[in-house]
C-alpha cells in the first residue's frame, strides 16, 4: 500500500525472525539434553537394572569344591582389609561396578547423615575419589539388600508392571522433541526485539501493550510445534493487529441517501496543516462522483486565505460554498449553510473548522458552540498520518473534547512507519474512516484493515 508501513513491515519481519531463531536455538539445546538423556534411559534399560542386582546378590553358584579351594584366599583378603588403616577408596565410576548405585548411596546419606563427611556428596556428583569406612559400605550393602528384597524376591511381576512402557515413552520423547514451550522470563526478553520495532516505528504504548498480553497469551508456556514457532508468531500478531480496527465502520454513502431530513451534516476538526481542507474537497468530490449533492461551509474565519483556499475547491468540483468574512462567527457560517441546504433540497453540508490545538482553550470553546448550533451527524478528526503518536495524541484530544465519530488520516501515501494507522483507531475507539493518498481529488481511499495486514507482510 503505497510507501506505508514500510519501514514497520521490515522491522516486523526482522523482530519475529529473531525471535522465531532464538527460540529455535533453545529447543534445539533443550532437544540435545532430552536425547541425551533419552540415551542413559535406553541403555540402563538394556543393561537390565534389577538384572544386575539380581545377578550380584543371587548369581550362580559355584559348586562347593571351587569354593572350598577358594576360602582361604577369602580369608586371606578378609585380614588384610582387617589390617588397613586407612578406609578404602572407590572412584564414582567404579561405584556402579561395586553394586554401589548413586541412588541407594542418596538414600542412605539422606538417612545416615552422621555416617559420610560434608563433602561426600559433592565428591559423587564430581566423579571425585570417594571414601567409604566399612560402617558406611555396611549400610549401603544393607540398603541395597532391603532393595532388593522388595523389588526382586517379594514382588517380582511388579518389576514387568513398573517397567517403562517403550511405546508410550518414546512418543512421549518425540513429541517433547519436536514441541517447544516458552516461559514467561523468555518471552521477555523475546518481545523486546518486537517492541523496540513497534516503537521505533511510532505505535502507542497502549497498542504495544495489547499485542505484548495477546502474543503471551498464545506464546507462553503453550506447547508450540518448533517447526511453526515463526508461523504461529505471526498468525497470533496478525489476529491482535486486526482486533485494533474491530471498532465498527461507517458507509457514509449510505448514511448520507437514508437519512430523512435533509441535509446530512458533517464537521471537520484538525489542527493546522494537516489536511482538514483538502480532505474535505476530496470527500465533497467523491460524494459528487456517488450522485449525492453538497454544500461547503468555511467556518474557518480564522486562518488566513482559508476562505480563498476552499472557494478554489468548490469551484473545481462545481460545488456551493457558503461563507462570511474573516472574523465572522463560526456557528453562524455553518448555520447558513444547512439553511441553505434544507432551501434547496441539498443533501449534505461539509463543515470547515479552524485548525486549532488543544492548548487553545478559546478556540475549543468556539468548537463546542458550532457543534451545538449544527448538530452535525457526523463529527470527523482529520489527522496527518506522518506524524505518527502526534496524530493519536491528537485525535484522543479532540474526542475527549467533542466526541469524534471517525477518523481520517491525511498523507497516508507518505508514511513509511505507519504508527498511527495502526494504534489511532484503538486508542479513540473510532473507526478510521478513510486514508488521505495523494494530491488529486480521487485519492481518498475507504480504509480496509485488510489492507494494513496484507501490507505489514502479515497476510
Amino acid at each position: 500500500m503505497f510507501k506505508m508501513f514500510k519501514f514497520l513491515k521490515e522491522k516486523l519481519k526482522s523482530a519475529i525472525s529473531k525471535i522465531s531463531e532464538s527460540v529455535e536455538k533453545e529447543g534445539k539445546i533443550e532437544e540435545s539434553a532430552i536425547e541425551k538423556s533419552a540415551e542413559e534411559a535406553e541403555s540402563k534399560e538394556e543393561k537390565g537394572f534389577f538384572a544386575k542386582i539380581k545377578e550380584k546378590f543371587i548369581g550362580k553358584e559355584e559348586p562347593r569344591e571351587i569354593i572350598e579351594e577358594k576360602k582361604p584366599a577369602i580369608e586371606r583378603k578378609r585380614a588384610e582389609i582387617k589390617k588397613e588403616e586407612k578406609p578404602k577408596i572407590i572412584r564414582h565410576e567404579k561405584i556402579k561396578e561395586e553394586r554401589r548405585d548413586p541412588r541407594i548411596i542418596k538414600e542412605v546419606i539422606r538417612e545416615h547423615p552422621e555416617l559420610f563427611g560434608k563433602d561426600f556428596p559433592e565428591m559423587l556428583q564430581k566423579a571425585e575419589p570417594v571414601v567409604m569406612d566399612k560402617k558406611v559400605e555396611k549400610e549401603i550393602d544393607k540398603k541395597y539388600q532391603d532393595y532388593y528384597d522388595k523389588k526382586v524376591k517379594e514382588k517380582p511381576k511388579k518389576i514387568i508392571e513398573e517397567k517403562p512402557d517403550k511405546k508410550g515413552f518414546f512418543a512421549a520423547l518425540t513429541e517433547k522433541i519436536i514441541t517447544t514451550k516458552i516461559s514467561e522470563e523468555q518471552f521477555e526478553k523475546l518481545f523486546w526485539e518486537l517492541e523496540l520495532a513497534l516503537m521505533e516505528n511510532n505505535v502507542a504504548v497502549e497498542v504495544i501493550e495489547k499485542i505484548k498480553n495477546d502474543l503471551k497469551e498464545e506464546l507462553v508456556e503453550k506447547p508450540i510445534k518448533r517447526t511453526k514457532v515463526l508461523e504461529t508468531i505471526q498468525e497470533t500478531l496478525k489476529n491482535s493487529i486486526e482486533d485494533l480496527f474491530l471498532t465498527g465502520n461507517i458507509n457514509l454513502i449510505q448514511e448520507i441517501k437514508n437519512k430523512k431530513e435533509k441535509p446530512y451534516v458533517i464537521a471537520f476538526f484538525g489542527i493546522n496543516g494537516s489536511g482538514k481542507t483538502t480532505s474535505i474537497a476530496k470527500l465533497a468530490s467523491m460524494l459528487k462522483e456517488n450522485d449525492v449533492s453538497c454544500v461547503l461551509a468555511a467556518s474557518d474565519t480564522f486562518r488566513a486565505a482559508s476562505i480563498e483556499q476552499l472557494q478554489q475547491h468548490a469551484d473545481k468540483i462545481g460545488v456551493k460554498l457558503v461563507k462570511h468574512d474573516y472574523g465572522a462567527d463560526p456557528a453562524a457560517v455553518a448555520f447558513d449553510a444547512i439553511k441553505h441546504s434544507k432551501a434547496k433540497g441539498i443533501d449534505a453540508v461539509l463543515i470547515d473548522t479552524a485548525g486549532r490545538m488543544h492548548s487553545n482553550v478559546n478556540l475549543i470553546d468556539e468548537m463546542k458552540k458550532i457543534i451545538r448550533v449544527a448538530k452535525p451527524d457526523l463529527k470527523i478528526f482529520v489527522g496527518e498520518s506522518i506524524t505518527g503518536n502526534d496524530c493519536v495524541e491528537q485525535a484522543k484530544t479532540f474526542n475527549e473534547a467533542v466526541g469524534i465519530d471517525g477518523i481520517i488520516l491525511a498523507k497516508a501515501d507518505i508514511d513509511e512507519k505507519g504508527g498511527a494507522a495502526v494504534s489511532v483507531s484503538y486508542v479513540t475507539k473510532k473507526p478510521i474512516l478513510y486514508l488521505g493518498t495523494g494530491q488529486k481529488y480521487s485519492d481518498l481511499q475507504e480504509f480496509d484493515a485488510g489492507l494494513i495486514i496484507k501490507s505489514l507482510g502479515l497476510a
